[in-house]
């Protein structure tokens, strides 16, 4: 009874009384400490209970499995499994799914699915715990495939089933299916529609996940938890939608506690204010923050990547070693992007050497995308093609290094063999793609790419696929066909269209197509000196010294003078100096 009050000391005040406590008392302290998140306590006093001479029940079992769980100890659970066959509960209903549970979060998929195929019974939390486990380790196909064998076992999904399989569909970027599903769910909960918004975000449809969002909120069915606020305020972030999220902040502020909010929402909060530049408010944000979390430690560091301090960001990092504070990964996730070859190198070995880093795909797409940066695109290669799984973001990474390095071909075969697998390339996979034809002159491939990207995969194009044909076509000296693609845009172009065909007239001295860039650059942007610059400058080395003087005259006629160069500094206050050189 006092431990269920949680009243631990009473509760063992009690329990030192008796003689022999026998299961239940000590299932009862068991279950306090994995209430309160306290895992290692319970799986230690698991053990003292086995060490009294108390065998364990199926009451116990699922608790200190679940504790196994949240502490990803795979080894542990493995010997308290053995102990369940020990004491016959191998088929115990309950057991057996907190089993499935337990490998499935430390990414033994095998053992989960053999403990599934083996239970004597199965209820909708087993086929459901399978389904999770699944979607967690990457498996979609199969979490896919599992609902067919769901329901031809007279079983008929609920919505925590459908709201696996949004996310499924949703991390496969397959985003028709996703919204078929969730139309299926006759009260869609605040987790489905979190998920819909989450999964916007995590492929870059931040417009699209602020629109679900405002959706949820006019249908007035559910309201806002602070996991559907912080995935909202992702958005906000790449956005730069900072009156939203203010107002989103001050929702949170209204409808929980100042502990709660920032506990759960502080992380995206203070990076969102650190994207915008807001460095007073990131500040507050952090101060109200809990700085024994790493949660805290990595929206910090999070902070200074999105303000390109990368120097502060690795001291932000080694302050965190400095005070004992456990990485995660989200820490080596952010980091890396930051790093020299050197230090990431470092890190990459200190992954290797961690048995949870090891066996998480996000760590290994940052590994990949450093290696990438720093010019080593055979290391990249290594790691990538050492990786047991591999998600879209590890594919899109592999494909940009090539890309970026001009390995066009090798860009293009890796699609083809990605194309083999159970992905199928997204948005952002052929941003990358057209990118890499356009960096190492695949003109034709291109074009081809571009066209299967509507007709094979039925991706609308975005503005980024646009300008990457126009660069691909300006950058190989062929403007008659870039201006004629441009012209036949069923968007209008914007300044990123037009900024790669001028960069490419600057290159190869077209003065008119030069002249044709610049003016719709300077409709779009009449502030932006560079735009007159740039064009003066073609004029200039044509030898067409009035049309130069003219659009020099032009530029100082608005009171317009070229930027100079920047630097930001950080203050003793954390506020961020700019500070102007010529």
């Amino acid at each position: 009874m006092y431990a269920d009050c949680d009243d631990l000391t009473s509760a063992y005040k009690l329990f030192d009384k008796l003689p022999q406590p026998n299961v239940f008392t000590w299932t009862a302290i068991v279950g306090f400490y994995l209430r309160h998140g306290m895992y290692e306590k319970c799986v230690q006093n698991y053990g003292l209970m086995k060490f009294s001479g108390v065998l364990p029940d199926n009451y116990v079992f699922p608790k200190v499995l679940r504790a196994c769980a949240h502490l990803l100890w795979l080894e542990g659970g493995t010997w308290i499994h053995k102990d369940v066959i020990v004491c016959g509960c191998e088929f115990n209903l309950q057991v057996c799914n907190s089993l499935i549970d337990m490998y499935a979060k430390c990414g033994n998929v095998g053992s989960a699915r053999w403990v599934f195929e083996r239970m004597g019974e199965r209820d909708l939390l087993s086929w459901n715990s399978m389904m999770s486990g699944y979607v967690y380790n990457g498996l979609l196909d199969s979490a896919v495939e599992l609902l067919g064998f769901l329901r031809l076992n007279s079983f008929e999904p609920d919505v925590v089933t459908l709201n696996t399989l949004i996310d499924a569909y949703c991390r496969m970027g397959l985003f028709d299916e996703a919204w078929g599903v969730f139309k299926q769910i006759e009260y869609p909960n605040i987790i489905s529609w979190t998920t819909l918004i989450s999964g916007y975000s995590k492929i870059g449809e931040h417009e699209i996940s602020l629109r679900v969002f405002r959706d949820m909120v006019t249908r007035g069915m559910v309201s806002p938890d602070l996991d559907c606020l912080s995935c909202v305020l992702v958005s906000c972030r790449h956005l730069g939608a900072m009156r939203r999220g203010k107002e989103l902040h001050g929702y949170g502020m209204k409808m929980e506690t100042t502990t709660a909010i920032y506990g759960s929402a502080g992380a995206a909060l203070l990076i969102m204010y650190a994207k915008c530049r807001r460095i007073q408010d990131a500040r507050n944000v952090f101060e109200l923050m809990d700085k024994s979390d790493v949660v805290t430690w990595n929206a910090m560091i999070l902070g200074f990547v999105e303000l390109e301090l990368g120097q502060l960001a690795l001291e932000c990092f080694i302050e965190m070693q400095r005070l004992g504070l456990k990485n995660d990964e989200t820490t080596i996730s952010t980091i890396l992007p930051v790093c020299s070859l050197k230090y990431g190198n470092q890190i990459h070995a200190y992954i290797m050497k961690n048995r949870y880093l090891n066996s998480v795909v996000p760590v290994w797409n940052a590994v990949i995308h450093m290696y990438c940066k720093c010019g080593s695109i055979r290391s990249a290669y290594s790691v990538f093609s050492g990786m047991a799984f591999r998600d879209i973001v590890s594919w899109n990474t592999m494909i940009g290094g090539f890309g970026m390095h001009g390995h066009g071909q090798a860009a293009l075969e890796l699609q083809q063999e990605m194309n083999q697998s159970s992905l199928c390339p997204n948005s952002m996979t052929f941003t990358s793609l057209l990118s890499a034809c356009s960096h190492s002159g695949l003109v034709d491939e291109g074009l081809k790419l571009f066209q299967r990207m509507t007709e094979d995969y039925a991706l609308t194009p975005r503005m980024e696929h646009y300008s990457c044909i126009v660069d691909m076509l300006a950058r190989a000296g062929q403007f008659a066909d870039a201006v004629t693609f441009i012209h036949k845009m069923p968007v209008e172009p914007d300044k990123s269209i037009w900024g790669a065909l001028l960069a490419a007239c600057r290159d190869y001295q077209n003065v008119e197509v030069g002249k044709l860039a610049a003016e719709n650059l300077i409709h779009l942007e009449p502030e932006q000196a560079g735009h007159y610059v740039t064009l003066s400058n073609i004029y200039a080395r044509a030898g067409r010294w009035d049309d130069a003087v003219r659009v020099r005259k032009q530029m100082e006629s608005r009171g317009l003078v070229k930027a100079s160069g920047q630097s930001w500094i950080e203050t003793v206050n954390m506020e961020i100096a700019n500070h102007n050189f010529q």
